[in-house]
């Protein structure tokens, strides 16, 4: 890799890492304040999911136009954008906190959902200039960076109390307040600071020169199907982060209303959400060196071995606060394993002419999945429990596990 190359992947690996640290923090506060905000606005705990469900969908439909405006223009204006739109979501998260505006709880709760699709498109970028024995390092040092902005979301009720005498407005409102100044700020630093743009010099040092802007854009939702299609080890990627987005946006959605319906309070809750999400994203960097060296497919097998564990723990002792919190520890944990060996596999197998289009397809077939899983989590933990909602989960994990057992699969491993 020539040394201009080398410098250019540092720089854009450093402004990644900030911009996710400081964007989190405002994504953060959707699956924990977002949830109960819900409840209280609409004076229905039922509608929690749903609220889950809002900002998991605005997520999966920023997806797909994140990565068609990054395939056009690069990685900065789509980065940038879509932190922008997500502060907008924030901003409209201030009133219906404020005034209990239903209609802006939703389309705030939709539009904050671009700060997740942005936050996950961070990674892909942190890949496009890294050497290929240092990819999924690099997309795992985006990931884990995000740790201290995705710890620190659920608990942004802490600062919004000592707000409320000075503001006069609600701990809920001073939040989402906190949370979009965040999220406009990631966007601003984005914008100014990643120069030069990774994608665009990707293309420029691999092809004799840009291609047409109708190559890029045409048949974007088709692409990341024709990679599942025709490529095997794409098609296994795809099922390892889309099955475990599921799984873990389904227990994760409803572990606040299980809480909180056991008495339960909202720093409990933030506590319990902030471990989850360490465990999402404090091992990244170990993950992605396994991912390295041990190869894809083992380190998404260590994963769904994890991901048993914590439902495991979920039917068993879902009224004892310790297992609860151990399960969500495991939940995030086995989570991040899927997920960082998934996304490097896809990565280093997408077809170059439709590596963003492709990338952001993923991520919007992982969020939908997430939208799908959380509006239905609401009604299945109503009627059976969470014990039942966990054995759920694991059904869901079986199609993944059978894939990656298949003779095929163990053939097309790059490891």
């Amino acid at each position: 890799m020539p040394a201009t190359t080398r410098a250019a992947q540092r720089h854009t690996l450093v402004v990644l890492a900030v911009t996710q640290i400081v964007g989190t923090v405002g994504v953060g506060v959707a699956p924990s304040i977002g949830v109960l905000l819900a409840g209280e606005v609409t004076a229905n705990p039922a509608w929690a999911g749903l609220a889950r469900t809002a900002s998991t969908l605005g997520a999966a439909l920023f997806g797909l136009p994140l990565g068609a405006l990054a395939a056009r223009f690069g990685r900065r204006l789509a980065l940038a954008g879509g932190w922008w739109a997500a502060a907008g979501g924030g901003a409209l998260l201030v009133i219906a906190a404020q005034w209990d505006q239903i209609m802006c709880l939703f389309v705030g709760l939709l539009l904050i959902g671009a700060g997740s699709a942005v936050s996950l498109q961070a990674r892909f970028a942190a890949t496009d200039l890294a050497e290929p024995h240092h990819r999924a390092r690099a997309l795992a040092l985006v990931v884990w960076v995000g740790t201290i902005g995705n710890v620190l979301g659920p608990n942004l009720g802490v600062p919004a109390q000592y707000m409320t005498s000075a503001t006069g407005l609600t701990v809920y409102a001073g939040a989402f307040l906190i949370a979009a100044a965040c999220l406009a700020l990631a966007g601003t630093a984005v914008f100014v600071w990643l120069r030069p743009d990774p994608l665009l010099l990707l293309e420029k040092t691999t092809t004799t020169g840009p291609r047409p802007a109708t190559a890029r854009l045409r048949g974007g939702a088709r692409r990341i199907f024709a990679e599942i299609r025709e490529n095997p080890q794409a098609r296994l990627a795809v099922v390892a982060i889309v099955t475990a987005q599921i799984v873990m946006v389904a227990i994760m959605t409803m572990a606040p209303v299980h809480v909180t319906n056991d008495g339960g309070s909202v720093t409990v809750v933030g506590i319990t959400i902030s471990l989850h999400i360490a465990g999402m994203y404090a091992l990244s960097p170990l993950v992605g060196a396994l991912a390295d060296r041990a190869g894809h497919r083992a380190t998404i097998a260590i994963g769904i071995l994890v991901l048993l564990a914590s439902l495991a723990a979920g039917i068993a002792e879902p009224d004892q606060m310790l297992w609860m919190t151990v399960s969500m520890i495991l939940l995030g944990v086995g989570w991040s394993f899927v997920n960082v060996a998934g996304s490097a596999l896809f990565s280093a197998v997408v077809s170059p002419e439709r590596r963003a289009s492709a990338q952001g397809g993923v991520d919007a077939l992982s969020n939908l999945g997430g939208a799908t899983a959380a509006f239905l989590a609401g009604p299945l933990l109503a009627a059976t429990g969470f014990s039942a909602l966990s054995a759920i989960a694991i059904v869901a994990l079986l199609p993944l596990i059978g894939l990656l057992a298949t003779r095929n699969s163990r053939a097309i491993s790059p490891r």
